[in-house]
């Protein structure tokens, strides 16, 4: 048995004597004599309607309850015995009730509630017998304030011994202080006690007095009272219900939107962090290279920005790297080997550079090094030292490839104002170590002009294919037998706005690096088509009339040379064998393989075919055999030294024979001298063009060749003068054109 149960046991204990005592002295001291119908009536309205006529006061812990009032009538009408025993009965009815409607009430509870009503009846019914006696005779012939001296001791009496009765079982059950249960709990049942003595007092009077109108009068003053009690109550109920509900609801949209909040908070902090990761990586790959992780060129912008400022000591060199044939790395081996290349690069660079400097790679094959506290002596260490770790040896996915680097070295001066002009001046030199194959070239002010000029060139080539500023001269291809015109070479000459003629070794190499010698060539080939139809219409000119055009290895490889040339042909109505395309020796041999089947389709439409410069590059007999060419042109260089060593005479005799056995057709270029004619005929070679002849001359200036025929009929009469030569010159001074 725990302590609680101990003590409440011994209150029990306590108690029941007393209760019992109290009881016993109320059934020996009931006078039956006092006893009438009123006294049933109390009885029955108190036993009925004491327990649920109960009110609590809003927003505290009092009860206003019937039966207590009801009691003190009884006391009052009856005497102390009867209103103990009544006051008995009726919380034995009520702690049944409650029971009855689902409270949780013991037997000992309802015991004790018992004994306690009983005790403190009869305390009252002692403390107003000893003041003031017999109540029922002292209220018959009390004043007002007597009356009101006897209610107030009647219920304080009551209200302290049964206040210190509930108070001392409260505290116990829960563990506090009897004075805080007293307090919180009971004191506030003061009211309800003196408002029961008050109405006691009225209805004793009322009953006393017997006067009905009196009676009905505060019995329906009373009923009003109640109900519009009981109305205000109710209402303040529904409205406290309504209210308590609407906050319920508030508090749980507070709670929800909270937790909503809390979760939006989360997300925020989540996408917070995810920004900031993906602004350092959005960083990290706007400055860094994806292959190699070396610094970018926005990087190296800003490394370079702090050196140039204005007052900055410039003790710095840049070197910008380009490895030579790496291209052909990538065509060769596929895209995988060349960035496996590539990333073993960037890492012999940075172990070259280590702590003196800062690797970057700008993009594809081209990389920087920017060294930090040096001169051009140590620039130029560093660039040799690149060389050599770069030149060595690669073994990748099993091969071992080579290559090497192309270097330009650009040194920090102080009329550099922007990290651009430090980067194009290095790549300036870089590509003119490359022109000139050079491991390294140290960049000055020629190159940049001479940049300048080839930037300048390439943006009037651009607008001279828009105005067609190009014109075709023409030379004569010349039978060497009969010395007559059986064709001519069409060759572009540039009418510049500002220059006047240039001449192709002036633009053409550049036209084929920006691409612009593409729709360039297209608009010259049908220039020369409609003109040779023009010729041969007209009657000037043989229906077999070849001219010959040259096209560049780019528009060879682009694929899309034979479709033009079908819808030239179409468009002009040129006969295919009229016109004859010439290629040089080495651009075929390039991609030798890719050449022949382009050259088979061209010849496929009955275009003729030629080589150009043959002899000048490094054909190889396996491949020329199978090249579908007509026709090898000896290049000018061998044939301007045929009189000065029997070597080159040599080579011209093997080129023909060579031709001969391959059933090709021979064109001599650069014929300038009578000796030269004679030497070639005799070698048997067909043809010839050279100044000698004619140089390269406007259309109307050709048509007057073809119609005169018979130019050069003289030559064949001329006898050489071994060994001195006859020249061009010589010719135009006989008369001779």
């Amino acid at each position: 048995m725990d302590r609680k149960t101990r003590i409440i046991n011994l209150y029990l204990l306590v108690l029941l004597p007393l209760g019992a005592a109290a009881i016993i002295w109320a059934v020996t001291g009931f006078r039956a004599e006092r006893l009438d119908p009123a006294f049933g009536g109390l009885t029955i309205l108190t036993l009925a309607f004491g327990s649920y006529l109960r009110i609590q006061l809003p927003r505290t812990k009092i009860h206003l309850t019937l039966s207590d009032t009801l009691v003190f009538v009884c006391f009052l009408r009856y005497g102390a015995e009867a209103a103990v025993l009544l006051g008995s009965f009726e919380a034995l009815v009520s702690s049944l009730n409650f029971r009855r409607k689902g409270m949780k009430m013991s037997a000992q509870t309802i015991l004790i509630n018992i004994l306690v009503t009983s005790i403190s009846v009869a305390s009252m019914a002692v403390a107003v017998n000893i003041v003031f006696g017999d109540p029922a005779t002292v209220f018959l012939g009390a004043t007002v304030k007597q009356m009101v001296v006897v209610l107030g001791t009647m219920a304080l009496a009551q209200f302290f011994v049964n206040s210190i009765l509930v108070s001392s079982i409260i505290s116990t059950r829960n563990d506090e202080t009897l004075w805080h249960v007293w307090n919180e709990y009971c004191f506030n049942a003061l009211v309800m006690y003196l408002t029961g003595a008050l109405m006691a007092g009225i209805i004793a009077t009322a009953l006393t007095q017997i006067e009905p109108i009196l009676i009905i009068a505060v019995g329906l003053f009373f009923c009003l009272v109640y109900f519009t009690y009981v109305r205000y109550v109710n209402d303040i109920k529904r409205t406290s219900a309504v209210a308590e509900q609407a906050e319920r609801e508030r508090a749980e949209q507070a709670e929800t939107h909270l937790g909503e909040l809390r979760h939006y908070v989360g997300e925020l902090e989540r996408t917070a962090d995810a920004l900031r990761e993906s602004r350092e990586s959005f960083r990290h790959a706007a400055y860094h290279d994806g292959l190699t992780g070396l610094a970018n060129r926005n990087q190296f912008v800003e490394l370079l920005d702090p050196y140039l400022k204005d007052g900055a000591d410039t003790n710095i060199a840049l070197l910008f790297l380009d490895l030579n044939r790496f291209k052909t790395v990538n065509d060769s081996l596929g895209h995988s080997i060349g960035d496996l290349l590539i990333v073993n690069v960037a890492k012999r660079l940075e172990n070259v550079v280590e702590e003196r400097g800062v690797v970057g790679r700008l993009s594809g094959d081209e990389f920087v090094v920017l060294l930090k506290n040096v001169d051009q002596a140590e620039a130029v260490k560093f660039a040799e030292r690149i060389d050599e770790k770069i030149s060595s040896p690669y073994e990748l996915d099993g091969r071992l490839i080579f290559t090497s680097v192309s270097i330009g070295i650009a040194i920090g001066h102080s009329r550099y104002n922007t990290p651009d002009e430090l980067l194009r001046d290095a790549d300036i030199a870089m590509y003119y170590a490359k022109e000139t194959s050079q491991s390294y070239v140290i960049f000055d002010q020629i190159m940049h002009a001479r940049a300048v000029s080839l930037l300048e060139l390439e943006t009037d080539l651009r607008f001279a294919v828009e105005r067609d500023e190009f014109e075709l001269y023409y030379q004569p291809l010349v039978n060497l037998t009969d010395v007559t015109i059986m064709g001519f070479e069409a060759l572009v000459r540039w009418n510049h706005p500002s220059r006047g003629l240039i001449t192709p070794g002036e633009f053409i190499s550049v036209a084929e690096t920006t691409g612009i010698i593409c729709p360039m060539t297209i608009k010259l080939l049908r220039r020369a088509c409609e003109q040779a139809v023009e010729w041969i219409h007209d009657g000037v000119a043989d229906p077999s009339l070849v001219v010959s055009v040259n096209i560049s290895a780019t528009h060879l490889a682009q694929g899309s040379l034979v479709d033009e040339l079908r819808i030239i042909l179409v468009e002009t109505g040129l006969d295919p064998a009229c016109l004859k395309l010439e290629i040089t020796e080495s651009a075929v041999m390039d991609n030798a393989e890719a050449a022949i089947t382009e050259l088979k389709r061209i010849k496929d439409l009955g275009v003729k075919l030629s080589i150009d410069d043959f002899g000048t590059g490094y054909s190889s007999l396996s491949y020329l055999h199978r090249f579908p060419i007509d026709t090898l042109k000896v290049d000018r260089s061998f044939v301007s030294a045929m009189e000065d060593s029997s070597e080159n005479g040599e080579i011209v005799r093997t080129v023909i024979a060579l031709a001969i056995a391959l059933d090709l057709s021979v064109i001599a270029e650069g014929i300038e001298s009578v000796d030269q004619f004679h030497r070639l005929r005799r070698l048997g070679c067909e043809f010839g063009q050279g100044y000698l002849f004619s140089k390269p001359v406007p259309a109307h200036e050709a048509r007057r060749l073809l119609a005169e025929g018979t130019t050069w009929k003289q030559i064949v009469d001329v006898a050489p003068t071994y060994p001195v030569a006859t020249t061009a010159v010589e010719f135009d001074r006989a008369g001779v054109h």
